[in-house]
């Protein structure tokens, strides 16, 4: 049923997700052009009247740059077009992994992205599975964050799987691995990694026991694959008798797709929140769709309903 009053647009960046978003929130996109000019510059024109309208416009900031560039050029032809409320459903939020200034002369790039958001108009943002969720201290406009656990667990009570033990990959995801033992009744441990640098990791060790037990990693992303292979082989050391994962964001540079397939993990659960080469759908992936509860938001906050059916359980967790 379409909405009052309400338009969701899409740029380039993900269009097929938009498209289900769209349609799970029984409308059609809306028309907008996104041009690339000869010397690649970026230009959008709304084909539709939105003054006083409820925009919502999805566009994950995946690299490269221009995708977050595409994004801040419609928010403000949107803002120049007089809409009354601008949301940026950004699916996957980039650079979330430089959040703090951890080593000296280094960028807050995660600030600097909020501060972009904002200045180009944005009067919202809903996003999943931030990589560090307290990015949204960031903005001072709205921030809604929900979860991905929220579809793979309801996957998981429907399949019970025997002897589960989920695994934190490293000491950020502890609370997300605490929420899914605790709502799927079982235990969990924790990998403690030694980073050298981006990518790299020099030294791991396991917090818990998984001896005999059928693993489950559970992480918001994976990038080149490599601590992510280099944690199924001490899971397997540990004698788990089986691994598996479910992952947020499948971003899968470098070697990922390569090193993951190489692997003996099981399979691997990853949602749709940027695009997936038809390369990367090996036969161990596992693509869980997010357009029904990114549609629900979206209607949720177009008719200032509460959203918290959609992820209060993860903050209690």
């Amino acid at each position: 049923m379409a909405q009052n009053h309400l338009k969701i647009f899409t740029g380039t960046a993900h269009p097929e997700l938009a498209k289900q978003i769209a349609k799970s929130a029984g409308m059609s996109l809306g028309s907008v052009d996104v041009q690339r000019f000869s010397d690649g510059e970026i230009g959008a024109k709304y084909n539709e009247n939105i003054r006083g309208w409820d925009i919502f416009l999805i566009q994950p900031t995946l690299p490269p740059a221009d995708n977050l560039l595409e994004l801040l050029i419609l928010i403000d032809a949107a803002k120049r077009a007089s809409a009354r409320r601008i949301t940026a459903v950004i699916p996957y939020f980039a650079y979330a992994r430089q959040d703090r200034k951890d080593q000296p002369r280094v960028a807050i790039t995660a600030r600097l992205i909020a501060d972009l958001l904002e200045a180009a108009g944005a009067d919202r943002v809903l996003t999943m599975d931030l990589h560090a969720p307290q990015i949204q201290g960031f903005f001072k406009i709205p921030f809604d964050h929900i979860y991905a656990s929220k579809l793979f667990i309801e996957w998981f009570r429907k399949h019970p799987i025997r002897d589960l033990v989920i695994v934190a990959p490293d000491v950020g995801s502890t609370k997300l691995a605490r929420f899914y033992a605790t709502q799927l009744n079982t235990d969990f441990v924790v990998v403690d990694k030694e980073r050298q640098r981006p990518n790299q990791v020099h030294a791991m060790n396991l917090i818990g026991e998984v001896e005999g037990r059928r693993a489950l990693i559970v992480d918001d992303m994976i990038d080149t694959g490599g601590t992510f292979v280099a944690t199924v082989k001490l899971l397997l050391q540990r004698g788990a008798h089986e691994i598996m994962a479910v992952i947020t964001h499948p971003v899968f540079s470098g070697q990922a797709v390569k090193r993951i397939e190489a692997s003996p993990v099981k399979a691997i659960g990853v949602c749709d929140t940027l695009p997936t080469p038809q390369q990367h759908l090996f036969h161990k992936i596992q693509l869980v769709s997010t357009a029904k509860i990114f549609a629900q938001a979206i209607l949720s906050i177009h008719s200032n309903r509460s959203l918290s059916k959609l992820f209060i359980q993860q903050m209690k967790a």
